[in-house]
């Protein structure tokens, strides 16, 4: 009876809390005009701050954050709140550099401003690569995480007598059904709104994680409460708690010469020209309120380490999933957080953070498969395909494609599984488009005279060399670990920046100047400045706090 009980406990917790998102994010959008397209896909630019913060906190953070940060700090240190912390530093960018621009010019799509600067063809061709990576990579890894998740806390091959392989590909084809739902019928209205509570919910779930770990390491070692959980893994090693590692270490670990270079540059990609994560931005009322959504962005994810690394660090220690992982294998980097939270979540309110965890992956998926399904739409359909398409008509385009999308992903996302380490896979491949979309963008705004031939002599020398190191996979001097791959980054986007410089210097195109369309209020957020030195302070404290100065001495 006790089992039965539990059961139906998580899953009336699971199902109250995920129904709860789904009405209110339909009263929210009730009413809203769903058939033209900046409705559709720009929430009719009516967005505010706080809406535009969490939904782009919820479409960076999923399951894949959240089991892919946590196994790599379980299997090197504290090294990945380079990805948390970091990213406040371009969250300031957004704000101060490229959403003003973004908003000057009207922009719905970021291959849109690239057809207004380079032509139709620059365009073509980045929505065809982008379309198609998220398609083959982003969605399936975003449902493969989620489902290795659900997996690992209530066992599904095992409930079910199935295999790993079939319990994941099962709950692939639910999660991806689920999410394509609000992606496809709802707009990007209902997955901000969508978005904005889960983000709620996740931060409490997610915080509740290393405040049960500390405690239920403590009862393990010895200890009693959380004081003494905290004092165990501060004292037991405070190498693992240093977040600054040597300049030659090795993948999944950070070398700090890449926290001011490689990372910076993947962060730029990633928060200031990636559709999926700009289009919130772009669906702003104002300047004022795009800036109040990227900075206050960047407060929640300087809370990252705390549910997205710590865990990891917990489960290091912890006895009693030690086995588990050690019976994992190749794939334990990948099973470590949902092994923890297994382990030290009360039954009772496993359905609430079950439910948590859904939505999670479901902003990420919904997200990513809108931002695909409005650059499919505008950018390849409307504009090579059927450029005389009404609104109407774009709007039932965007929503086969998504339909067609969320099924090929969920087709390949169980063999995500073979990867190995699913943060480096993704973040890897990802760096084949990365730096060629940022310069593209950053042309538009720095080079007033560059030819229009740039992005596509910028993308073939990036994707030529970088397919060369990691066809080769060069080691450290005197070392047998691979050069990380960000130091690729490092080097290649200072290079790609002087042979724009050089064209536009010595082969300058016709002159490029940027109008103001109107198409909403430029005014600043008067507040800005206090609130990013306030960011500032915070985020160099958290460095500092996990180092040799602090607490890893």
């Amino acid at each position: 009876m006790n089992f039965f009980h539990t059961l139906a406990w998580t899953g009336i917790s699971f199902v109250l809390f995920t129904a709860m998102v789904a009405i209110v994010s339909s009263l929210k959008t009730r009413g809203d005009n769903l058939e033209t397209t900046e409705g559709y896909f720009l929430a009719g630019r009516g967005l505010p701050g706080i809406v535009i913060a969490g939904s782009l906190l919820l479409t960076n953070l999923s399951a894949e954050q959240l089991v892919g940060l946590n196994g790599q700090s379980w299997k090197t240190n504290m090294g990945p709140i380079a990805w948390e912390v970091g990213s406040l530093f371009t969250l300031l960018v957004l704000a101060y550099f490229f959403l003003p621009r973004f908003l000057k010019m009207g922009a719905m799509t970021i291959p849109s401003l690239m057809e207004e600067r380079y032509g139709k063809g620059t365009k073509t061709m980045f929505s065809l690569v982008i379309v198609i990576m998220y398609s083959i990579l982003n969605l399936p890894v975003i449902l493969y995480s989620g489902a290795v998740v659900f997996e690992q806390i209530f066992d599904i091959s095992g409930m079910f007598g199935v295999t790993k392989f079939q319990a994941v590909a099962v709950l692939c084809v639910i999660v991806g059904i689920v999410g394509g739902c609000y992606a496809i019928f709802g707009g990007l209205k209902a997955v901000a709104v969508s978005d904005t509570i889960n983000g709620v919910g996740l931060i409490i779930g997610g915080l509740m994680i290393p405040f049960l770990g500390f405690a239920a390491l403590a009862a393990a070692t010895g200890g009693h409460g959380i004081m003494d959980g905290i004092r165990y893994i501060v004292e037991a090693d405070p190498a693992k708690l240093n977040a600054i590692n040597a300049w030659n270490a090795p993948e999944p670990e950070v070398p700090w010469p890449l926290l001011i270079t490689g990372m910076f540059f993947n962060n730029l990609y990633w928060w200031c020209t990636n559709q999926s994560f700009v289009q919130r931005s772009l669906a702003a009322k104002s300047l004022k309120e795009g800036q109040k959504g990227a900075i206050f962005c960047g407060f929640l994810k300087c809370l990252g380490p705390l549910y997205l690394v710590i865990p990891g660090i917990i489960a290091f220690y912890l006895p009693t999933i030690q086995d588990k992982l050690a019976a994992a294998g190749s794939q334990a980097i990948d099973f470590a957080y949902p092994a923890l939270i297994s382990a030290i979540v009360p039954k009772p309110v496993m359905g609430f953070f079950a439910a948590v965890m859904f939505g999670a992956i479901l902003s990420s998926f919904n997200s990513v498969l809108n931002s695909a399904s409005t650059m499919f739409t505008l950018d390849l359909y409307r504009s090579s395909i059927n450029p005389a398409a009404s609104d109407i008509k774009c709007v039932k385009v965007g929503k086969i494609y998504g339909t067609i999308a969320g099924c090929i992903s969920i087709i390949i996302a169980p063999f995500v599984m073979y990867a190995g380490g699913i943060t480096t896979f993704l973040n890897s491949m990802s760096q084949f488009v990365s730096l060629p979309v940022l310069c593209t963008i950053l042309g538009v705004f720095l080079f007033k005279r560059l030819p229009k031939y740039t992005p596509k002599v910028i993308t073939v020398f990036h994707v030529v060399l970088y397919g060369l190191f990691l066809l080769v996979k060069p080691c450290y001097p005197g070392s047998e670990n691979p050069i990380h791959y960000l130091y690729a980054m490092a080097v290649l986007f200072p290079v790609e920046l002087i042979i724009m410089w050089a064209l536009n210097k010595f082969r300058p195109g016709e002159a490029y100047e940027i109008h103001d369309v109107g198409a909403v209020d430029l005014t600043p957020w008067k507040y800005r400045h206090v609130v990013s030195i306030v960011g500032v302070i915070i985020a160099i404290g958290i460095y500092i706090l996990f180092s040799p100065l602090g607490i890893a001495a």
